[in-house]
């Protein structure tokens, strides 16, 4: 054997023996699972198709110095991305310093450059970084203890990550000028900081986006979609579809067996048993957008489209099993939002003169009604299951905020005073709560909704109150337009997006 190749068969040895890889190639969306450094005991990472969550178990000593011990599971990338999941060991656990989270690493060497998002057994939570191969490592401390949720955003080369207490609202720590190289592996990883133990811990919600490029063209390009089912008090949220292009604002349908969608100008049935969606006939009303809403009693379906292949929007009414619709607005653009309880008004977004305002018409047909007039911005309105209130989104008061009027415009109330620019509110079937969706203030001007931000879906009592985070996205326009409350109000329906999708029924096919 010639000396050069036997130095190359030993280098790999000596890798192998520093980093076990594990027979088993790929784990759920991941590329594969190693041992990093000399561990005692072999890690293992098992995905749960049924419930999209992860059981990763690990020995090693530490992530920290100049070498690290844990297991690891992975996927190689490039470029820009957003890690997100909640997390939690399973059990007491032995050491304080025991930790869990999201990494990015340059190599699979011990030694290797890494950043990483740290949860540890005691509650202690930083940013932990290692910027030279072989260097020490040092870390950013949050104020936060133990967080469910965890996300790792790469921009460049820097690198933000946040966290939150299920329900809560981020806080970040941000870090630049950190060179991992463009093509890393990126994952989810344990290790107990006891070479004698092994640890275990879940992980579910885990979402791997790609965003949108900076020369993505809004309203001409689009990424692609995630349909997703989230269990309102687990805070729990599955993939049940996705797509290559957009598809937008799910409706919870009546039977509570379909959802309602729209994509490309056409609107589709998704039957939940099945899993598979079915264009819905409306004649030759062919450019809907994603203001959509379904009659209290099932039967029919306000739309809003353009004539022919135009855009400009217009109200129309078709069947819910589909038809040529009838039109009801004659002055665009109108964008239809909600029925009344007893089927007789619509209430739809319009602009009149320059001014977006709230504005209610018969069904039937027949002279349209405004019902707000303050200067600004007010839109997404719809109607509490007893009739008495018209919920909608207004600008007036220098951000956007959630609102509330009696039925016939009067006694216009202000329910959300934050921070954040609050869209498009869903009151529950049971009248109880209120499902809306928060840009940040940072990203979003007042006036606009856009697609590809993040963005929180919150959920509040009907009369206002304390607010909760039910969801952590990526996404916006055509999030959650339209209302998607399941009608046993234990369920919501979305959409999320990412510019490349990794496939989340591995096991399926």
């Amino acid at each position: 054997m010639k000396r050069a190749t036997l130095v190359n068969l030993m280098a790999m040895i000596l890798i192998l023996i520093a980093t076990k890889v594990n027979a088993q190639t790929s784990v759920g969306i991941f590329d594969g699972q190693s041992d990093v450094g000399r561990v005692k005991t072999a890690g293992t990472g098992a995905y749960d198709d049924k419930m999209q969550a992860y059981t990763i178990s690990g020995s090693g000593t530490n992530i920290w110095g100049t070498h690290d011990e844990f297991h690891f599971v992975w996927k190689k990338m490039k470029g820009d991305f957003i890690l997100r999941c909640a997390a939690s060991f399973i059990g007491k656990g032995v050491e304080a310093h025991r930790k869990i989270g999201w990494m990015v690493r340059s190599s699979l060497d011990t030694g290797s450059k890494n950043i990483c998002a740290v949860v540890h057994g005691a509650g202690l939570t930083s940013l932990q970084f290692r910027k030279e191969t072989n260097g020490a490592m040092a870390e950013k401390k949050f104020d936060i203890s133990l967080p469910d949720v965890i996300q790792l955003e790469r921009k460049g080369n820097t690198y933000i990550m946040s966290v939150a207490h299920k329900g809560e609202l981020f806080v970040s720590q941000e870090l630049s000028d950190v060179d991992l190289g463009d093509d890393v592996y990126v994952g989810l990883f344990i290790c107990p900081h006891n070479p004698n133990v092994v640890e275990k811990a879940v992980f579910n919600n885990i979402r791997i986006v790609v965003p949108a490029p900076s020369t993505l063209v809004p309203y001409r390009q689009y990424l692609g979609s995630d349909l997703e089912i989230l269990d309102v008090q687990t805070q729990n949220s599955r993939i049940i579809y996705q797509a290559p292009n957009s598809i937008q604002a799910p409706n919870w349908m009546k039977d509570g067996k379909h959802l309602l969608y729209n994509s490309d100008g056409l609107l589709y049935t998704y039957n939940l048993k099945t899993n598979t969606p079915t264009q819905l006939n409306t004649g030759s009303i062919i450019a809907n957008n994603n203001d959509h809403v379904i009659s209290f009693d099932g039967k029919w379906l306000a739309i809003s489209s353009g004539v022919g292949k135009s855009f400009m929007s217009f109200g129309w009414v078709v069947s819910v099993k589909g038809g040529e619709p009838r039109r009801l607005t004659p002055i665009g653009p109108s964008y239809m939002h909600g029925w009344s309880p007893d089927g007789k008004w619509i209430v739809f977004c319009g602009n009149r003169n320059g001014e977006y305002d709230v504005y209610r018409i018969p069904s039937a047909g027949g002279p349209e009604e405004r019902l707000t007039t303050a200067p600004g911005l007010d839109d997404g309105p719809e109607y509490s299951p007893d009739g008495k209130y018209i919920y909608f989104n207004s600008v007036r008061s220098g951000l956007m905020q959630i609102w509330r009027m009696d039925a016939d415009g009067s006694n216009q109330t202000q329910l959300t005073n934050d921070d954040y620019n609050n869209w498009f509110p869903h009151v529950s079937p049971d009248g109880k709560w209120i499902s809306y969706i928060s840009f940040l203030k940072s990203e979003v001007k007042p006036g606009d909704h856009p697609f590809y931000k993040h963005v929180y879906i919150r959920v509040m009592p009907v009369g206002g109150g304390p607010s909760k985070v039910v969801a952590y996205l990526y996404g916006g326009q055509g999030t959650i337009n339209t209302p998607s409350w399941s009608p046993d109000n234990q369920h919501l329906a979305f959409i999320s997006n990412t510019s490349l999708l990794f496939p989340i029924f591995p096991t399926s096919k």
